[in-house]
Order: structure tokens, then C-alpha cells, then sequence
């Protein structure tokens, strides 16, 4: 097994029959891009299954390592003729995907979603559907639970139902490097040493560490045929959350931390208190601190049947959380949460047409000559965003993410998933990339609050002297009047934003610097990643 957060080591089940899949059987990834179904793959094709991904955005899974390994599919799970094509010769079907409380209706459309996937995955003779769900409350009326919850709880009884063997399992805060739950436990603890938090600190939950989930997932590809059931999986502690901060702070080597719980932060209030202190933007927390109102306590651990636990397993939260740190410090997350992409942000590709007939499409170029090679131009652009900012004008970057984060979107603190390498699919603050070309082009498409679409492009280029290049070119297709007024009310600032980015971006090139944090001293780029 790897000491990190993700190893699953072997999963080998305990009463499984000839009939089960085995090894060389072919499972179906829903939510591929997301932070589970991203680290289960790998695990998947580790223990011998030939793996199929079913992605609404191929592109995202071009540069993971796995990207060779697995096969691509297009499709969306509420898209009949794309799911049923992708379920086609399938043994194992993993059921991933959420809408995570993704505006009105959201509820609907998971209902809707899960029908149709048990429905064609019986057509097409799957012998079993994993699911990973919400661990519901004991003795709570499934009305009473947040909406988020009660879609979980929902989806599992339908798959259930479907006619195809299933597995549900049912999980509670899951702990590892990159997680929402762990990025929230995280922040909230290390930027406050006295909290003023909300009654559901006191809560009693029972965290699970990401290894843990992931050999169960894997383990339950291999169940008996007669299997269709729900199992509570959970790590073997019982904690408040309160508990788990302070825990978390001795682990992380932090001073005491304080905690004052007070009645008047309602759930919603939690979500954007959450959602202003830590990276995960108030959607995500939102639906998270209100599955935090009752105690989520596993009820069984029948899962031990079919998945033995190894020795070691399940994790303690004291090692799960140090492990989650170690992966953190040394810039190795797999995949996090904001790889998925955030409810409500835009998702439309860039337009390629040179005449697009899509209506305005605004532009601000800039070119810079570039005193180094082109190689040392891309690694700046490369690095660009997370700890080395945006190259000008930090206080209006600063302010652009503050009120984006105000609007309940994802602002400027999700930060860069490696320090210097970016893959496409990747989150970079505020900012996707859309598609990278090594040594040449980066784009990324704006997932901030914005009145229309927003891409950014750099491109690092050699003219016809021989001589370096910088371009840059940032375009905004508008949404309706307040679009054009957005453009033409923020263009007077791109003189210094966008013409000091590109200057800036020449001039680290040049000097083999980049920019550092606000006030630190920028230090040279092969000092990169040492203290």
C-alpha cells in the first residue's frame, strides 16, 4: 500500500462468487472528472478492470496520467442516446455524478438522471451499479434532511430498485488531500485561531479517509450477484466537528485553536460563512454545513463481508488527515473538488469560427518581445495564477475574487492543483483551462460570476527574426444588455490589468523571476518549491 491518501492496496472480497466480475471485466466511470471518480480510475485499472469514462468534456481527461490507460467517451447521464451507447458491454457501472444543489430543480434532475441510468443499464445487462451516496441520520424523516441529502438518499433507492444488483454506499465527511470537506476543515482551522462558528460544530460525525472509500468502491465491483443493498461506511472514530478542528490543528502543528459556537448562523448563513473563509465557494458549502444540522453515525459495518478491512483499515483521522497534508505540502493532489466543474459556471467552449455568427464577441490584444527563449516564457506562463498571482495590479485581482466570492461564486482562492504543471481540466483560481499546448498556448475559459463568457489565452511564440513573443489576447461574448455594459464599464481598467500582465509576464521571463505572494520578494524560478 502507498503512504498517501489515495492507496488503496488490495481489495479482495470476502464472499464473492465465481459469478461476480472479475478481473479483466469492463467498469463505466460516471463523474470521471470529479474528485472520486478521478482517483478511482487509476485504482480501477491498478486491479485489472478495463475502465471507460463517460465525460461531458473529454478534453478534461486528455493530460491526466491515466488519460492512455482508459477509454473516453462523450455523453451526459441524463442524454439517452450518449448513456446508452457508453453502458454498452459493460459489467460494473460506477454512479458518481451529483448536482450538488445546482440551482432549482436540482432535485429533479438527479431523480431524473437516476432513472434513466438504471433503466439503460438493465436494458444493457450490467451486473452491477456502485453508488456513492450520503450517509443519512438515524430516526431523521428523509423531509426534514437538506435538500442535498435527501437527492443522495433518494438516487441510492432508485438505483436500488432498478433491477440491476447494486451498491450503495452510504458516506458521511470524507477525508483527503483536495476534498471539499477536507479544504473546509482545513481553512477554517488554519486561518482562524478563534472561531465563531455555527451549533452544528457539535455534531457528532464519523469521517472516512479517500483510501478507505476507494478500496471499498473497488472491492465492491467484485459482490455477489444476490447483493443489492445499502452499506455505511466509515472510518472507526465518532467525532463532533469541533473535535475534528482541534484534532486537525495538533496534527498540522498549529497553536490551540478556539472554538465558540453561536444559534444565529442558519445553514444558508454557514454556507456563504463558509464560502468567504475558505476556497469552496457557497454553493458547494452551502448544501455541505447543512448536511452538518444532524448526526451522521454509521449503523453497521456489513461492508467488512464483502471488502475486509486490511490491516490498518479503516484509517484514523489523525492519520488520514496527515496523509491529506502530506500530499498538499508536497504539490501531489491527484484530483480536488473544484475539478469538477462549480454549479452555474459557464461551460461553453470557445468559439473557433473567424466570422462567428454567435453576436459580439469583444477582444483585448497585447504583445510583448520577450528578452529569453520561448522556454523560459512558458514555464512563466505555466505558473501562472495560485501562489504567483496574475502579474499586475494584485488589489484588483483581490477585489475581482472578493466579489465574486459576494455573488456565490468561486473567487480567487482555489488556487493551482500542481505549482508549475497545468493539465486541461484543471481549476486555476477563477479560471479552467480550456486547453493547453505545451511550449505554446494556454487558454482558459472564466468560471467567475460573469454577464457573458469569458476565455483568457497566452501564447508563447517565435517571429519570423527568430526572435521571442509574448501574446495575449482575453475575449468576452456578452449576455444582453448588461453584458455590453459589463465590457464597456470595466475596458478603461484593461490598460493597466491586462497591458501590466503582459509587460510583467515579459519582463519574469527576462529575469528568471516570479512574482511572489503580496508582501513577499519575488525569488528566482529555480528556487521554486524550496524553503
Amino acid at each position: 500500500m502507498r503512504d498517501d491518501d489515495t492507496g488503496t492496496g488490495p481489495a479482495t472480497p470476502g464472499d464473492a462468487d465465481p459469478g461476480a466480475p472479475g478481473a479483466g471485466a469492463r467498469c463505466l466511470v460516471t463523474g470521471a472528472t470529479g474528485y472520486i471518480g478521478g482517483r478511482l480510475v487509476p485504482e480501477l485499472l491498478a486491479a485489472g478492470f478495463r475502465v471507460r469514462c463517460l465525460a461531458r468534456t473529454p478534453g478534461k481527461l486528455r493530460d491526466v496520467p491515466w488519460a492512455r490507460e482508459a477509454e473516453v467517451v462523450r455523453g451526459d447521464v441524463t442524454d439517452r442516446a450518449s448513456l446508452a451507447a457508453a453502458l454498452r458491454g459493460v459489467d460494473v457501472a460506477y454512479y458518481l455524478v451529483h448536482a450538488l444543489g445546482a440551482g432549482e430543480g436540482f432535485e429533479d434532475t438527479d431523480r431524473r438522471a437516476a432513472r434513466l441510468f438504471g433503466e439503460l443499464a438493465r436494458s444493457a445487462g450490467v451486473r452491477r451499479v456502485v453508488y456513492l451516496g450520503g450517509l443519512a441520520p438515524a430516526g431523521v424523516p428523509e423531509h426534514v434532511l437538506s435538500p442535498h441529502l435527501r437527492s443522495r438518499t433518494e438516487v441510492g433507492r432508485i438505483l436500488l430498485a432498478s433491477g440491476v444488483p447494486t451498491t450503495v454506499l452510504r458516506a458521511a465527511v470524507i477525508i483527503g488531500s483536495g476534498s471539499a470537506s477536507f479544504e473546509m476543515l482545513r481553512y477554517l482551522t488554519e486561518r482562524l485561531p478563534v472561531m465563531v462558528t455555527p451549533n452544528w460544530v457539535h455534531t457528532r460525525i464519523q469521517p472516512i479517509a479517500v483510501r478507505d472509500v476507494l478500496r471499498t468502491l473497488v472491492g465492491s465491483a467484485r459482490m455477489p450477484a444476490d447483493v443489492n443493498r445499502a452499506f455505511d461506511i466509515g472510518g472507526p472514530e465518532v467525532l463532533t466537528y469541533r473535535q475534528m478542528m482541534i484534532r486537525y490543528a495538533a496534527v498540522a502543528e498549529l497553536p490551540h485553536r478556539f472554538v465558540v459556537p453561536v444559534p444565529v448562523l442558519t445553514p444558508r448563513l454557514s454556507g456563504y460563512w463558509v464560502g468567504l473563509v475558505t476556497p469552496v465557494p457557497a454553493s458547494i458549502a452551502r448544501p455541505l454545513t447543512e448536511s452538518l444540522r444532524h448526526e451522521v453515525v454509521c449503523r453497521e459495518h456489513d461492508i467488512a463481508r464483502y471488502v475486509p478491512d486490511p490491516p490498518g483499515s479503516p484509517l484514523g483521522f489523525d492519520e488520514a488527515v496527515r496523509l491529506a497534508l502530506r500530499r498538499v505540502q508536497e504539490a501531489q493532489v491527484a484530483t480536488r473538488w473544484s475539478n469538477a466543474s462549480v454549479p452555474g459556471a459557464p461551460s461553453d467552449p470557445l468559439p473557433t469560427d473567424p466570422d462567428w455568427a454567435g453576436g459580439s464577441l469583444y477582444t483585448d490584444l497585447r504583445e510583448q518581445p520577450v528578452d529569453a527563449s520561448r522556454e523560459r516564457l512558458w514555464q512563466v506562463v505555466e505558473g501562472i495564477g495560485g501562489e504567483h498571482g496574475w502579474y499586475s495590479f494584485p488589489l484588483a485581482w483581490s477585489v475581482r475574487g472578493l466579489l465574486d466570492r459576494l455573488a456565490g461564486g468561486v473567487g480567487l482562492r482555489r488556487g493551482r492543483r500542481d505549482a508549475t504543471r497545468l493539465r486541461a481540466g484543471d481549476s486555476l483560481d477563477f479560471w479552467r483551462v480550456e486547453e493547453i499546448e505545451p511550449g505554446h498556448l494556454l487558454r482558459l475559459r472564466a468560471e467567475m460570476r460573469l454577464p457573458g463568457l469569458a476565455w483568457l489565452e497566452m501564447y508563447a511564440e517565435t517571429d519570423g527574426a527568430g526572435r521571442t513573443r509574448y501574446r495575449q489576447r482575453a475575449l468576452f461574448h456578452p449576455h444582453g444588455l448588461l453584458g455590453h455594459l459589463y465590457w464597456w464599464s470595466v475596458s478603461p481598467f484593461h490598460a493597466v490589468v491586462f497591458g501590466g500582465m503582459a509587460r510583467n509576464i515579459a519582463r519574469a521571463a527576462a529575469s528568471g523571476t516570479v512574482p511572489a505572494r503580496p508582501g513577499r520578494r519575488p525569488r528566482p524560478r529555480a528556487a521554486r518549491g524550496r524553503k
